[in-house]
């Protein structure tokens, strides 16, 4: 090592840049000219104010690529006035991607749900195919408010509750063995076959492959009671469990 780069290394910054997992919306577009597209969106917000107020939002423009690009930036600031905050865009041609970049937006890497041409799983298909990867983790202790836990290949098993605030995080099923009030990202690379199971339901948000329930929107029938929540296609489906 050098004595320029030894003195680099030894220099203290002001600053810290570290790797990061967090919770971000998509807003998948499938017609950006449909009229209806704004009250639709504000009706949806009107349903969970709380969980979609001044949340960081990745615009998927994936079903519409092909497409001229519309202008990115009055878009961002029509989402901005409901209190969303677009960050950047994904799955966009390079058109969409310079586009993005005029209205200061981040140019995401290819993510988020299947192409059209892939036909999604049925709730009969999933359960037959598992979604483990690799060994299990497994948490015995309480999941607190503000913690997160994320298994990037294989399932989570928490023997215990999970928190309002708390976050789980799989590549594979999520098990929770325990009252469970924070949210949960089952099958975060997008394999829709993954599954969440909880002893007791009153999370603030499932999700399988990036589709998603907030708490307002689950049917009261299943809070409290013991479920198994699969992917049916664009929605997720809550099963109780014996």
């Amino acid at each position: 090592m050098t004595a320029a780069r030894a003195s680099e290394t030894a220099r203290k910054y002001p600053f810290q840049v570290r790797g990061s997992l967090q919770t971000m919306l998509v807003l998948r577009v499938t017609d950006v000219d449909d009229p209806e597209f704004v009250p639709h969106l504000v009706d949806k917000i009107a349903h969970s104010p709380d969980f979609f107020r001044d949340a960081p939002l990745v615009i998927d423009v994936g079903a519409i690529a092909s497409t001229e690009p519309v202008d990115l930036r009055k878009f961002a600031e029509e989402l901005r006035r409901h209190r969303l905050v677009p960050v950047g865009i994904q799955n966009g041609s390079e058109a969409w991607n310079d586009e993005a970049r005029k209205a200061d937006l981040a140019v995401f890497g290819a993510g988020g749900p299947a192409k059209q041409e892939e036909r999604p799983l049925a709730p009969k298909e999933a359960n037959s195919r598992p979604a483990k990867k690799g060994a299990a983790r497994f948490i015995k202790d309480p999941i607190r408010g503000g913690q997160q836990i994320i298994v990037h290949d294989g399932d989570l098993v928490v023997l215990s509750t999970v928190g309002h605030g708390a976050e789980l995080a799989a590549t594979g099923h999520i098990h929770v063995y325990g009252h469970l009030r924070g949210r949960a990202f089952a099958g975060i690379d997008g394999d829709e076959s993954a599954m969440i199971f909880c002893d007791r339901m009153d999370a603030q948000l499932v999700s399988i492959a990036g589709i998603h329930l907030v708490n307002e929107e689950i049917d009261p029938e299943m809070m409290n009671k013991r479920v198994r929540i699969v992917c049916d296609g664009e929605r997720l489906q809550i099963l109780a469990q014996d």
